[in-house]
């Protein structure tokens, strides 16, 4: 018999009666932060009308919301770990049912600044929530191939979940019906989670004065960098000087953060592992992905919008979308193994770059019945990435020791959460500036005073006889609608662009992919001769 005693073997999971219930929890505790996040990023326009701003000034609850969204979660792990699990769970629900419960009594723009800001802090703890749910009754087998791919379809299927009910909600209610749903769901939460306690942690104090100092400059770096990307685009960056202070001094509180933990005993996170290559390549294919898969969380919905098609024209398309996702997350459940990552990284990119080619073929009379395939290519895309990059950076971690667990989150953060912000950003800048240039070459190439252009607007102005009768008034009217069908034109080209610029990076990515993978083949095609040969 050994002299050691034998490794405790790992607990096993639940009964299946037992488990169903955890799996539900992590379903609506998902879908309750998701949606929350989704009412807000897709109702912009509604919301100004609702309180009786411009949507400029809406833009900036989005804003304020997604700030502790990307950097409390940090903050939180290491919370958890100090004072307990329950505890957090608890705490963390009953104050997202307190901000939903504000959100009711929403008037102005200031009282629904000062809400969304706590609405991002409360809805931190809920994505971890339905992580830590989801895996509760879970073997440790099934943890990574079974707890993670659903989790993640579940966060991702709320806001996508959002566009599909809204236009519903807002069109019986306005946006007291969203606020009461999203309260409603809040308050399901609270009972779930108080239900259903999760298995407890050891306490041990992890907090040092010098991680508050640490989270300080983080949440300003990450704030500066989220604000910059939302307003941008909108006010133009060279046009407001504050957008080129706000980004100098988000990079001058990262550098400061990167100085402090580099000179840290036990810092908030490990720099030098972030920087390691292994890690590097890892943070670069997150944040490459993040930014190509903009074109559908940015692209599609904002040319149909441009368009004229409304919300509810939109919701079969949504619908579609995410049960692509969820197909995406079983697909995974069903073949993702440690060491497959480059497989499925490699059918995601070509699936993108199709879907994309696919979107570069619109025109002005393009509807999202045309976008059904192309938009569920991208979205099944998505799912089959981020798992898998997900337990390759979770398994990196883990090697080094648990503390690592931090620094991986700060990896999945920014290119997550900065990321898709940054993409949403450069996207909206490059529409911006080609539609630009494409209304000025359609004023160039079809000029007013050319026969065409005039048997259009002769045209118009026959159709517009019967209900204005001024001539100088039926004029106006037809020279206004045929500049706002040029715009129209000049913004699908310039959604062209974007689509066909994200075909040729996600195909410049797989060659990329494809080249790594070869090279990794031939090293070890070398490398065994050489072991195998005798000393």
């Amino acid at each position: 018999m050994s002299g050691q005693a034998a490794a405790p073997a790992p607990p096993p999971g639940l009964q299946l009666r037992r488990a169903l219930p955890y799996a539900a929890a992590s379903a609506i505790l998902a879908l309750t932060q998701g949606l929350g996040q989704g009412f807000v990023s897709v109702n912009i326009p509604q919301i100004a009308g609702d309180l009786g701003i411009t949507a400029t000034e809406a833009s900036w609850l989005m804003a304020v919301y997604m700030i502790p969204r990307a950097t409390l979660p940090l903050m939180l792990i290491k919370l958890r770990t100090q004072f307990g699990l329950r505890r957090f769970a608890e705490v963390g629900i009953v104050a997202y049912l307190l901000v939903s419960f504000a959100a009711v009594w929403i008037s102005d723009l200031r009282s629904a600044v000062v809400v969304q800001a706590l609405s991002g802090i409360a809805s931190a703890p809920l994505s971890t929530l339905a992580f830590l749910y989801m895996l509760e009754p879970l073997g440790p087998a099934w943890k990574m191939r079974l707890g993670l791919p659903m989790a993640l379809a579940l966060i991702s299927a709320g806001p996508l979940l959002a566009r599909v009910i809204s236009p519903a909600l807002l069109g019986d209610g306005g946006l007291t019906w969203m606020h009461l749903t999203a309260l409603g769901l809040a308050m399901v939460s609270l009972a779930v989670v108080f239900r259903l306690p999760l298995t407890p942690v050891p306490h041990e104090k992890v907090l040092r004065p010098m991680d508050f100092v640490s989270f300080a400059l983080l949440s300003v770096g990450f704030g500066g960098v989220i604000i910059a990307c939302v307003m941008g685009p909108i006010h133009w960056w060279t046009a407001a000087p504050w957008i080129g202070w706000m980004l100098a001094a988000a990079v001058a509180s990262l550098t400061a953060v990167v100085v402090i933990e580099l000179h840290r005993k036990a810092p908030l996170f490990d720099v030098r592992w972030l920087a390691s290559p292994e890690i590097v390549h890892l943070t670069v294919a997150l944040f490459l992905f993040r930014l190509i898969l903009s074109e559908q969380s940015t692209g599609a919905p904002r040319m149909f919008q441009i368009l004229g098609v409304a919300p509810s024209q939109m919701t079969g398309l949504f619908a579609v979308i995410c049960l692509a996702s969820l197909l995406g997350a079983l697909a995974c459940v069903g073949w993702m193994r440690a060491g497959r990552e480059p497989q499925f990284h490699l059918v995601a990119l070509l699936l993108v770059a199709a879907g994309a080619w696919m979107d570069a073929q619109s025109t002005i009379d393009t509807r999202p019945e045309q976008l059904l395939v192309s938009q569920a290519m991208i979205s099944f895309a998505g799912m089959l990435f981020l798992p898998p990059a997900m337990m390759a950076g979770l398994g990196a971690a883990m090697r080094k020791g648990p503390n690592y667990l931090l620094s991986f989150v700060i990896v999945f953060l920014s290119t997550q959460s900065i990321g898709g912000m940054l993409g949403s950003g450069a996207f909206s800048t490059l529409i911006n500036g080609r539609q630009a240039q494409h209304l000025q070459l359609l004023a160039e190439q079809v000029p007013a005073t050319s026969p065409l252009a005039a048997a259009d607007l002769a045209g118009r102005m026959a159709a517009l006889a019967p209900q204005i009768a001024d001539p100088a008034l039926r004029r106006a009217q037809a020279v206004a609608l045929l500049a706002q069908d040029a715009a129209n034109q000049a913004y699908v080209m310039a959604y062209n662009d974007a689509y066909f610029l994200t075909f040729l990076i996600s195909a410049a990515a797989a060659a990329a992919l494809l080249l790594h993978v070869f090279r990794d083949w031939l090293a070890a095609r070398i490398a065994k001769p050489e072991a195998e040969s005798p000393p």
